[in-house]
């Protein structure tokens, strides 16, 4: 369940590519470093994603995962600048990817268990 997120949210940044891009652009993000970084983005979330999801590599994809949101946290959603309405939706956003990192932490150390590629069927 907690990698349905980032299964999501990578194939929503496939089907839009230029849509994200240009959110990153506008969010401070230099234009030549745009689609390499998206792509980056695209591998962690979806794939990383999957990877959880069948249990393979989990403790590592878990830790590149939990270390890939502190800047995207810090990027997208620290904006204390920000007034009103969205200031609480940066907030909301940046506590979401905290419990996220969390469950992210709890899964690096305690693997994805015995139905996984990892496990090997062991319960």
């Amino acid at each position: 369940m907690l990698a349905l997120i980032f299964v999501m949210s990578g194939f929503s940044k496939i089907t839009g590519f230029a849509g994200t891009a240009g959110y990153m652009a506008s969010a401070g993000i230099p234009h030549n470093l745009v689609t390499p970084a998206l792509i980056l983005t695209i591998l962690v979330e979806f794939g990383g994603g999957l990877l959880i999801v069948i249990g393979f590599k989990t403790r590592v994809v878990a830790l590149l995962i939990f270390l890939w949101l502190i800047p995207v946290t810090l990027i997208f959603h620290f904006f204390p600048y920000r007034q009103g309405q969205m200031a609480m939706i940066n907030m909301i956003m940046a506590m979401k990817n905290l419990s996220m990192m969390g469950g992210l932490l709890l899964l690096a150390s305690l693997g994805a268990g015995g139905y996984s590629v990892d496990g090997g069927g062991k319960s």
